[in-house]
């Protein structure tokens, strides 16, 4: 994949597109920001940085990163949390996968099954999260794991407007919001 519409950023849409760490930590950083927040969230840091270094984020001293995560404009609206919880991402691809943060999704020739599997047993990915990010791929990354559309659930469905999945232009990026609104707005009709 050449190029992606995730942040909205030529720059940060770069290194998404070209660095996997940088994908994925992108999708963990969705969370209470905008989705174009968190995706442009790993060039801010690989600025901060010098380079995103799977490798030298898992050892880096805590502090320190948060130090270079707090900069403003933050990585993340809460910077402890998150910083940490990123550490904690690097740390699992360096211990599980030698820092190849593909290898979640290459080594093997997983299934897509086997892939969210995978993707679950990171820090800071519940089903619903993994299930998005395995759609990312399936549906912008060429993935061609079998089965992943099936595991990705609806997010996996041809056509939808679900999530960052779906995102590839600013058209799918304001459908997406109108979608995710919709289903708030319904989840909140439905607790009264």
């Amino acid at each position: 994949m050449s190029s992606v519409f995730l942040s909205g950023d030529p720059k940060s849409d770069a290194l998404l597109a070209d660095d996997p760490f940088a994908l994925l930590m992108g999708m963990l950083l969705d969370q209470q920001v905008p989705m174009e927040v968190a995706f442009a969230g790993p060039a801010k840091l690989a600025e901060r940085l010098g380079k995103l270094d799977v490798v030298e984020i898992a050892e880096m001293n805590p502090d320190d990163f948060l130090e270079k995560f707090s900069i403003k404009p933050a990585v993340h609206r809460f910077p402890k949390s998150m910083a940490t919880r990123v550490q904690k991402l690097a740390a699992e691809i360096v211990d599980e996968y030698d820092g190849d943060t593909a290898a979640i999704w290459t080594s093997g020739n997983p299934s897509g099954p086997e892939v969210l599997k995978r993707l679950k047993k990171l820090p800071g990915f519940g089903e619903q999260k993994a299930k998005i990010f395995l759609a990312l791929l399936g549906k912008q990354f060429d993935l061609e794991a079998d089965g992943w559309r099936e595991s990705a659930g609806d997010y996996g469905a041809d056509g939808s407007r679900r999530s960052i999945a779906d995102v590839v232009d600013a058209d799918t990026l304001l459908e997406v919001r109108a979608f995710k609104k919709q289903q708030k707005a319904a989840a909140k009709a439905a607790k009264k």
